[in-house]
């Protein structure tokens, strides 16, 4: 699995393909639920299509972070996968960085 605690408030994910994506997935919201002061990176860099189980997942991620006042950003989604957040309305709803160095970068300055 590639979940690691990037720092003291930032958990970065690197997703794997599907089937393992959604199990990572329902792994990190429990991290999340257990530490809820975290922000969450995303990494699809590996990821070529998403499921709407994974996108599920996602959402309920997305929530539960955001009831704790933190942020779920998603980086290096591919042509095809964004393809489907776009068809599905929630590119809007979700935030999308290039890659995951931004990301994290990105989550530094404003935490502090």
């Amino acid at each position: 699995m590639g979940i690691q605690n990037w720092s003291d408030n930032i958990v970065l994910v690197n997703l794997a393909q599907e089937p393992q994506l959604g199990e990572e997935l329902q792994t990190v919201i429990q991290m999340v639920k257990e530490k809820p002061y975290s922000d969450v990176v995303v990494d699809f860099a590996d990821v070529d299509i998403i499921t709407s189980s994974s996108i599920a997942k996602l959402l309920k991620l997305r929530k539960a972070l955001l009831d704790g006042n933190h942020r779920l950003v998603l980086s290096s989604v591919n042509r095809r996968t964004h393809g489907v957040f776009a068809v599905t309305g929630l590119d809007s709803v979700f935030e999308f960085v290039e890659d995951q160095f931004l990301a994290l970068a990105g989550l530094q300055l404003v935490g502090g």
